[in-house]
């Protein structure tokens, strides 16, 4: 089990690659390590924040994927009608976009300060964009 330690704005988290399930979305995050972004709150979601990543791409298809993904859980949309992205979900999430529902990779999750997972969706959401960064622990 390959284990993840997230910053995103005061908040630090510690997350499992879900490897059996995503196997080349966790591989090709990995190879970008450390990873550094900003997120933002979501627009059509629901409650999570989100990573634009524009036409950035990961190399990878679907797997493993969602459009309801669970507070603590990371989705990465490979990019095709809509732009790539990384969303967290902090609450009730239907992923999605302008052009509608939407599907994302499962290949994060957190176990290690779940309980602080809504106050960063609130810092989002009240504060503006916060920085996030992924390194291995």
């Amino acid at each position: 089990m390959t284990t993840l330690k997230i910053t995103a704005g005061p908040f630090t988290f510690l997350g499992k690659l879900e490897e059996e399930a995503a196997p080349k979305t966790c591989k090709a995050f990995l190879e970008r390590l450390p990873f550094e972004s900003r997120c933002v709150h979501v627009r059509w979601s629901g409650e999570g924040v989100w990573m634009p990543l524009g036409d950035y791409q990961f190399g990878v298809d679907y797997e493993n994927h969602t459009s309801y993904p669970a507070p603590g859980q990371f989705i990465l949309y490979p990019g095709g009608i809509s732009e790539t992205e990384i969303l967290l979900a902090y609450g009730g999430v239907h992923f999605a976009s302008k052009v509608g529902q939407l599907a994302g990779n499962h290949f994060l999750t957190i176990t290690s300060g779940l309980e602080n997972v809504a106050a960063l969706g609130k810092a989002c959401l009240w504060e503006g964009a916060q920085p996030i960064r992924f390194e291995r622990t």
